[in-house]
């Protein structure tokens, strides 16, 4: 078909007509739906199938325009519409419609755009929200650092299971102290409402764990606990604070979820220590310590071979260092 053909039955069939007003009401939608939506907690799934819904609608809308034209009698065919007698004010009507449409899309694109920043800087911040802040190790051996840093590590894993719960990762939470002054300072900056705080005292077989729950914007403390415990209980008190503060948070959870923050990666207490120890050099990132971190990750998957946390630390070293992958046990 010659192209200026094409364009002309294009403009007869309301095609461009259809096109413009569409795409002025998709956007008021997509304005409504990003802004209306996050204030009513509804998840981000919902956002996103709208948008995929709108997009899919625009070539079937114009399909539809293509084939058919909306007259006083109803829905016709093109070829049948075009017998019938037009009235100009229904042929104007559309252009009323894109212009209401348009300023109310764009009064709501400049209210969300102006509004937004205020709000992040108030109470807007999600309520499931949390930052495990790095545990202090109160251990007289400052060896056992790294006991501590597994408790919070793993803490912070049972919780990120949780769907409803957003949580922030520890990459970003490692540049602040156990203790902070200035708690709601620290929250805008990690975009949570909560901040669990925490402390480990490693003995022997003995192993005190002490949390609290804070809610950062308001100071209130909302759940605190000391766990007095065996090493080997370990794995029960991190999946005993995961759910407290999932439960303390309104978070729903799924069996699933229950299941995962409830498992136990390993039975044998040598293995999961090796595995701490060797989490702990691989956090590190040099050269030197993550030599060391895979002789600690091939000491555990001695100790337990179906340990798969060990093997994943294994694999994370040789991600980085992959010559690495080569070298005996005993010599990296």
């Amino acid at each position: 078909m010659d192209p200026k053909k094409l364009f002309t039955e294009l403009k007869r069939r309301n095609v461009y007509k259809v096109a413009i007003a569409y795409a002025v009401v998709a956007w008021l939608l997509m304005q409504i739906v990003t802004q209306v939506f996050p204030f009513l907690e509804i998840p981000n799934w919902a956002i996103r199938l709208v948008i995929m819904l709108i997009v899919i609608g625009f070539p079937i809308a114009l399909i539809i325009a293509w084939a058919f034209e909306l007259t006083p009698e109803g829905l016709k065919r093109t070829e049948f519409a075009d017998e019938l007698p037009k009235k100009s004010a229904r042929s104007r009507a559309w252009i009323y419609v894109v212009i209401i449409t348009g300023t109310i899309s764009v009064g709501l694109f400049f209210l969300g755009r102006y509004t937004s920043p205020r709000q992040s800087e108030g109470a807007q911040l999600p309520a499931k929200s949390i930052a495990v802040l790095p545990f202090d190790n109160l251990s007289r051996d400052p060896d056992n650092a790294y006991f501590a840093e597994g408790v919070q590590d793993e803490i912070l894993t049972r919780l990120a299971k949780v769907a409803d719960l957003k949580v922030i990762s520890r990459a970003s939470t490692q540049r602040f102290k156990s203790a902070p002054d200035n708690l709601p300072v620290i929250a805008k900056q990690l975009g949570v409402t909560n901040i669990l705080e925490g402390s480990v005292q490693k003995s022997a077989d003995q192993v005190r764990v002490n949390v609290q729950l804070i809610n950062a914007l308001t100071d209130a403390h909302l759940w605190a606990e000391i766990y007095d415990r065996k090493l080997t209980d370990i794995f029960a008190v991190e999946s005993d604070i995961a759910k407290t503060v999932a439960d303390t948070l309104q978070a729903k959870l799924t069996g699933s979820e229950k299941h995962a923050i409830s498992v136990r990666p390993t039975d044998n207490p040598v293995a999961h220590e090796l595995y701490l120890k060797g989490r702990f050099f691989w956090n590190r990132r040099t050269a030197n310590d993550l030599k060391k971190s895979v002789g600690y990750f091939n000491q555990a998957i001695g100790a337990d071979p179906n340990y798969a946390l060990a093997h994943a630390g294994l694999a994370d070293v040789y991600v980085l260092l992959p010559g690495l992958g080569s070298c005996a046990p005993k010599d990296c």
